[in-house]
């Protein structure tokens, strides 16, 4: 009896897989390949990044699917969630760090460089002796007119739109938490689908953003500095969008198939976290990216 105690307080430890091995492959492929494409290698780069993309969903899958039999067999334990609780809280701590280096960049771009390239300084004579005909306004695109005129998204259409959706999914998310808390399966579930649906409209509304952009405004990633930030920090932001909903699909998958209780759901927690961190990053980018 003894024995079988301190077994089951052990660590758990996974037997050796190979879908890590094979979902690095997989990544190599779709990211090469992605990128020999985006340099105009247009013959096999595409068929290469497809197939690396479908290995990455399938090697998920497979990889998603062992965890959920590891859990839902009671394999892991009070220690083993308490070290899957702190790795949640490092990963989005990263992410934070990660849209903190480009809000960084923006706030660098705004308040010294621009003002730098505008003469401001006794140190500093760029606007006579490089460009004269210069002013820092934002946005610009920077000295030389760099990818031609454009104008700005207008922050209060489809910006604002989406800042809607976003804020009424971190209510949707929230409401489906007291349901599971509550063993309301049906409030879990509808909650659930009505964050996924939310979230698949605002992708659906930043891609008819992106269309009026590139066709409409004349703003692409190559109108200077301020055409670059503003879609590396949407367009990172959008793929945190589609990662957060689909994993919202699974959890929502997970959860009609009986999955979770009101004691045991740090799976869906996980994902509300991450969604709670998503909406937080959107407020951000509409105040300092579309309005100010």
């Amino acid at each position: 009896m003894a024995t079988h105690t301190s077994e089951h307080h052990k660590y758990y430890v996974p037997e050796p897989s190979p879908w890590p091995f094979m979902l690095t492959v997989a990544l190599f492929l779709m990211l090469g390949a992605a990128g020999f494409w985006l340099n105009g290698s247009t013959t096999v780069a595409p068929y290469i990044a497809a197939v690396g993309l479908a290995m990455v969903l399938v090697m998920v899958f497979i990889w998603f699917r062992d965890v959920v039999h590891e859990n839902r067999t009671g394999a892991y334990g009070v220690q083993e969630d308490r070290t899957y609780r702190y790795a949640m809280m490092w990963f989005i701590f990263s992410e934070v760090m990660f849209f903190a280096a480009f809000f960084g960049a923006l706030f660098y771009t705004r308040m010294i460089a621009l003002p730098w390239l505008n003469g401001e300084g006794e140190k500093f004579f760029t606007n006579v002796y490089l460009w004269p005909q210069f002013e820092g306004a934002w946005p610009t695109n920077g000295p030389g007119n760099i990818g031609g005129d454009f104008e700005t998204v207008n922050a209060w259409h489809l910006p604002l739109i989406n800042t809607l959706l976003l804020l009424t999914s971190s209510v949707t998310i929230t409401w489906a938490h007291w349901g599971l808390k509550e063993d309301n399966r049906w409030k879990l579930c509808l909650g659930l689908a009505a964050t996924a649906a939310l979230g698949a409209f605002f992708l659906y509304w930043q891609a008819v953003e992106y269309i009026e952009a590139y066709e409409h405004l004349g703003l692409t990633l190559g109108s200077g500095i301020y055409g670059s930030t503003f879609f590396l920090l949407t367009g990172f932001h959008g793929m945190h969008v589609t990662l957060g909903t689909l994993m919202l699909i699974i959890i929502l998958l997970r959860c009609l198939k009986g999955h979770f209780s009101s004691h045991d759901h740090f799976g869906f927690e996980a994902v509300a976290w991450y969604w709670h961190f998503v909406d937080v990053v959107w407020l951000g980018l509409f105040i300092f990216v579309y309005i100010l």
